[in-house]
């Protein structure tokens, strides 16, 4: 429903883009707004320890039946089935054109998501308002010619992954899937890059840093207290790394994982240090999930109020939600840009 981050400065940081326009947003509706309104009509939340927040019921339920008991309490009209042919405005009217009829409003406000395809955006780029391209945002890697998909349903806690050629890196939980990667990592390095990526046609390398230093030297220092071990390599697992993901880098770099660790050569040595530091996997073509699905682009920030959320181009005209240019990480973060946004719009389109 929301994120457990309750400091402005903090919550911007999880979105790549918007974020300035958010911090005024912010002040205006932040997290824990969220928190109190959604408690005030009788659903608590509670926070898990990563920061995401759900309702006490573990139920998304909960959440559907509480938006709709408001709108009955505030007499708002749900119209099903119907298709918006064309929106325009004529004396200080906007006319909206149905599938059966036209309509007369005074002021309206678009809450219509993120468009996977620019084409779904040209009805408001008709009206005048400028349109960055949509790209998908949150989604995961693809890896068909990596062997790491048979340890398929491995989740290794932190790990730190850059992709190569870019100064993109994200630090966080990794999940192996039978198509590649996912995880946390994975999705906030697809949402930071999510313009870059497109413009490669997700083809690219990225690396993996399993011991989670910074600099390959102090990797080397670090595991080089095992090379007087008698131990052997299979039993003696270097940064607490999962027994299966210890026993198939031991494999990828050719070494036998019964050896002991003082019977390690120079050059095997090596390999293991660099695999540790600078793991290599090729990606090609990504998989978005319908719960992961982001759009990054939309309605320009620069043609909205964030004081209001109000059309700069067409007064009269409000918008919230992911039809915007604004998207967050994976957490939470775009269900409060939505609220918060939804909110100021609702506020001012009444005022």
């Amino acid at each position: 429903v929301t994120n457990a981050t309750f400091s402005i400065s903090e919550l911007v940081q999880h979105y790549p883009r918007g974020d300035k326009f958010l911090k005024k947003c912010f002040s205006q509706f932040i997290t824990s707004d969220t928190v109190e309104w959604f408690e005030s009509k009788g659903v608590p939340l509670k926070a898990e320890p990563d920061g995401r927040m759900f309702p006490n019921s573990d139920n998304s339920q909960s959440i559907i039946d509480c938006l709709i008991n408001e709108t009955k309490t505030a007499n708002v009209k749900i119209r099903t089935g119907i298709n918006v042919l064309k929106l325009e405005k004529q004396d200080n009217k906007f006319n909206l054109q149905l599938n059966n009829n036209t309509e007369e409003y005074d002021r309206i406000i678009i809450a219509t998501g993120g468009s996977p395809k620019l084409s779904g955006l040209t009805w408001l780029e008709d009206l005048g308002h400028s349109i960055v391209p949509p790209v998908p945002s949150l989604f995961t890697f693809n890896m068909p010619q990596e062997k790491v998909k048979t340890m398929m349903g491995l989740a290794v806690d932190n790990a730190i992954v850059k992709i190569q050629g870019t100064k993109l890196q994200s630090e966080g939980p990794l999940l192996i899937t039978h198509w590649g990667m996912s995880g946390p990592a994975i999705l906030k390095l697809s949402a930071w890059g999510a313009r870059i990526l497109s413009e490669m046609n997700y083809h690219f390398y990225i690396s993996i840093n399993w011991s989670l230093i910074a600099n390959e030297e102090e990797v080397r220092a670090e595991t080089t207290h095992f090379r007087n071990d008698k131990k052997k390599l299979i039993n003696y697992r270097p940064f607490q790394l999962p027994t299966r993901l210890w026993e198939y880098l031991l494999s990828k770099v050719e070494i036998d994982p019964d050896k002991r660790w003082l019977d390690l050569s120079k050059k095997e040595f090596n390999r293991l240090v660099n695999i540790l530091f600078n793991d290599i996997y090729k990606v090609e073509g990504k998989t978005t999930f319908k719960e992961e699905f982001v759009t990054c682009g939309g309605i320009s920030l620069a043609d909205i109020n964030s004081s209001t959320m109000e059309s700069k181009v067409y007064p009269g005209l409000y918008f919230c939600g992911e039809v915007v240019d604004i998207d967050g990480v994976t957490g939470g973060f775009n269900f409060q840009a939505a609220w918060t946004t939804g909110y100021i719009a609702g506020k001012n389109v009444g005022a």
